[in-house]
């Protein structure tokens, strides 16, 4: 018999969806694939090439569990220079991806009986990974005329004697909409007055557009510094998703229970891959502005496009690399006796009528939106929405 967490988690979708795209390419079909959080661009030269000198220099050993000391002062300096942050080593953990980094995060600190305020939509695992550690999610519900921002009021209205710590995701996904400084001190004066926590969720801060710059909940001031876990990585920013190097900075206490879990499941990240993560930091940043300035361009033409299709609306993300499009107006439309009644439904038809793959917003708790990742080529992009565009035009 499975454990009761076991009996609580779903598959992710947003891989279940990639997973199924990439069937049926496998299959011949020619799928054009929003689905995916990756970007579509290689890892650096450089960066491989700090990977293979490791290998030659025979770093290919255990190291400390929570990461090597060149890594760790590579983040440091990097929190210190992007995000006027300071840390010291016992400061900061490296685990294997962000997404490994926040599980740590959820296994130190989350209890049974503690709520965990979500805004809602999410990012997938946020829910699973607070019920895989006994605790209870609690969505906060956010809008579109709030550009999905979570109002002050309404966070202060799902806060209880329980609440253990929000979960704060700038730049979104799936939304790819951000915070700006002064929603943030608001939200900050509201973890301070009731003394939760607060797990920030910065995987995407170098991918803004428009002028928009990041800031770091964390940065205000020394007081939220204390109550945030800053979490972050290398996959979004240096196209790393396979090499798995995430970290997180935080309270030493807090870093040091982390480590102390890590060390029971995964232990150290692949020595390899911090050495890579080095060379990332610390080397030449450039590559980040050349794949920025495509992301945006990709992103102005998606929206502009999605924005002409009847039924269709789109706000402009100003992080990230998705478009999260309202499709409401389409549900109880119907083609060949196939009812659109979701966006699980839309999804699946455009799925199988218009060979395109992307994720349903009800994955991430907002039912009324698809979400399509510009991750792939202008090419792409264009037949994509030609498709799309075809295919809801057949919708009566």
């Amino acid at each position: 018999m499975l454990s009761h967490r076991a009996q609580k988690i779903k598959p992710s979708p947003t891989l279940a969806m990639d997973a199924k795209a990439k069937a049926m390419k496998a299959d011949g079909v020619d799928i054009v694939n929003f689905g995916v959080g990756e970007p579509d661009f290689d890892t650096p030269d450089n960066i491989k090439e700090a990977a293979m000198r490791a290998i030659r220099e025979g770093f290919t050993k255990y190291t400390p569990v929570g990461g090597i000391e060149p890594l760790k002062d590579a983040i440091i300096e990097k929190l210190k220079s992007d995000n006027n942050l300071h840390y010291s080593r016992d400061e900061i953990i490296v685990s294997c991806g962000a997404k490994h980094s926040l599980y740590n995060i959820a296994q130190a600190l989350f209890n049974a009986g503690d709520e965990v305020l979500i805004p809602s939509p999410y990012w997938v695992s946020y829910p699973d990974q607070v019920l895989l550690n006994d605790a209870t999610p609690v969505f906060v519900k956010t809008y579109e005329a709030d550009f999905f921002k979570a109002q002050l009021e309404v966070l202060e209205a799902h806060i209880t004697e329980k609440t253990k710590a929000l979960i704060l995701n700038t730049p979104s996904n799936p939304t790819g909409l951000t915070y700006d400084k002064k929603s943030l001190e608001r939200i900050a004066e509201l973890i301070l007055k009731y003394n939760i926590y607060v797990v920030s969720d910065e995987i995407y801060e170098k991918l803004t557009y428009g002028g928009f710059e990041h800031v770091s909940i964390a940065s205000i001031d020394n007081a939220i510094k204390e109550k945030t876990i800053v979490v972050n990585g290398l996959s979004k920013s240096y196209a790393m998703t396979g090499w798995r190097i995430g970290y997180a900075a935080g309270p030493k206490e807090i870093i040091q229970a982390m480590t102390n879990i890590q060390s029971q499941s995964t232990s150290n990240p692949t020595s390899i891959a911090q050495k890579a993560a080095v060379e990332a930091l610390t080397g030449p940043q450039d590559f980040i502005n050349t794949m920025r300035a495509e992301f945006d361009g990709r992103r102005t033409f998606l929206v502009d496009a999605l924005n002409t299709i009847a039924g269709v609306s789109c706000l402009m993300p100003t992080g990230a690399f998705y478009a999260f499009p309202n499709t409401s107006v389409l549900y109880g439309k119907s083609s060949n006796n196939t009812v659109i009644s979701s966006s699980s439904d839309l999804a699946l038809y455009l799925l199988e009528a218009a060979n395109v793959a992307l994720v349903h917003g009800g994955a991430f708790g907002d039912d009324n939106h698809i979400r399509l990742s510009y991750a792939t080529s202008i090419q792409e992009i264009k037949k994509g929405v030609d498709r799309i565009r075809a295919a809801l035009n057949r919708l009566s």
